[in-house]
């Protein structure tokens, strides 16, 4: 039985987005996977995979950490001598991927997105597209969630062997099923997922609920998710004002999905959203930023409304223009992503893509 290494800096993440791969793969190798926290890895371990703690120092470049890190990687690779390797998000794909190079492994990276290093520009984009050139170069294929992502890539010179363009992390049609639209009588609630921070654009979101909660105080904002501390007063303000509603990091996220007339997303970059392809798979429309990552998840007026990012009237505005349809309209709006998610974002097609690739490295070896 060959042996798969997976690196990633997060348990949830990847067994929320990656768990179907994880036990198609066990069906046909052995699998050890580094992780820095261990809030799914119980579950990873009991579903027969070897797991591993690696400390990643997750924000900035740091090069005593990040040598660290690579030492760590390297140490590992030497010990458990993987078939072929899998990165995700952009230490893992950095430093994983030299370590695969130098030691000759056959790998696999995915850019789940570009991250603020990109976005921000300056020295520390140049020293990351820098390295990210000299890690991929020998990478059997590079996955991307989203066309631009792939052709910025393209575009700066960091190449692979190959690319390959997935839907995301796709979504789990059978875990987030339909559900029935909320009735006309019940609040309306736009529901928000994620981690309450700047970047995904929080500040615009907040401006947009208080102006909305002045026109419509009967529509309900939700936030779901735990926030950084530079949002703290000010989410416990909103609270006490009853313009947002703010709820902890859920493990299970379909009831507030089921409760939801619509999700918002309006955040600066993104791979691919997932909880866009969660709530339209639970026949919710989504109002979204139109930028990678969002824009492929919804369709203007058919299934959801976007926006510009970065620009809190504009979000106000398709707010107000959702709260303003019918609501035959807005239940059209949800059967009609539920639809796209089955045609476009099926996680069985993700999940055959990457088995794809390992068994055309697995027969390339034998055929060696």
């Amino acid at each position: 039985m060959g042996k798969i290494l997976i690196l990633a800096n997060s348990a949830s993440g990847l067994y929320d987005f990656r768990n179907e791969l994880i036990r198609q793969l066990l069906q046909e190798y052995e699998v050890y996977i580094s992780l820095p926290d261990e809030e799914k890895a119980p579950e990873l371990a009991r579903e027969g995979s070897h797991v591993i703690h690696t400390s990643i120092d997750r924000r900035g470049i740091n090069p005593v950490r990040d040598m660290k890190l690579c030492g760590e990687y390297f140490r590992l690779m030497r010990k458990i001598r993987p078939d072929v390797v899998l990165t995700y998000t952009i230490k893992p794909n950095i430093y994983g991927s030299m370590c695969c190079r130098l030691m000759k492994i056959p790998h696999l990276a995915n850019i789940t997105g570009l991250g603020s290093a990109f976005e921000n520009g300056g020295m520390v984009r140049k020293i990351v597209i820098f390295l990210y050139r000299t890690a991929l170069k020998n990478a059997d294929c590079v996955f991307f969630q989203n066309r631009t992502n792939r052709e910025l890539f393209e575009h700066v010179h960091i190449r692979g062997k190959k690319t390959r363009l997935v839907p995301g992390s796709g979504v789990n049609l059978d875990r987030h099923c339909f559900q029935e639209y909320p009735s006309e009588k019940e609040r309306m609630i736009f529901l928000y997922v994620g981690r309450v921070m700047r970047e995904k654009g929080m500040d615009e979101l907040l401006y947009a609920a208080s102006m909305v909660h002045e026109e419509y105080p009967e529509v309900v904002f939700q936030l779901v998710g735990s926030y950084e501390e530079d949002y703290r007063d000010k989410i416990e303000q909103y609270e006490k004002e009853n313009i947002v509603e703010h709820i902890n990091y859920q493990k299970e996220i379909t009831p507030y999905y089921q409760k939801a007339s619509a999700v918002l997303m309006p955040s600066y970059h993104e791979g691919m959203s997932n909880v866009i392809l969660e709530a339209a798979a639970s026949g919710r429309p989504v109002l979204a930023s139109r930028i990678p990552g969002c824009q492929e998840g919804f369709e203007e007026g058919f299934t959801g409304f976007g926006f510009a990012p970065r620009d809190r009237e504009a979000l106000l505005e398709t707010i107000r223009k959702f709260i303003r349809l019918p609501y035959e309209e807005r239940v059209q709006m949800g059967k009609n992503a539920r639809t796209k998610m089955e045609k476009e974002f099926d996680r069985r097609q993700v999940v055959q893509a990457y088995m794809d690739e390992i068994h055309g490295i697995r027969k390339g070896e034998n055929a060696r």
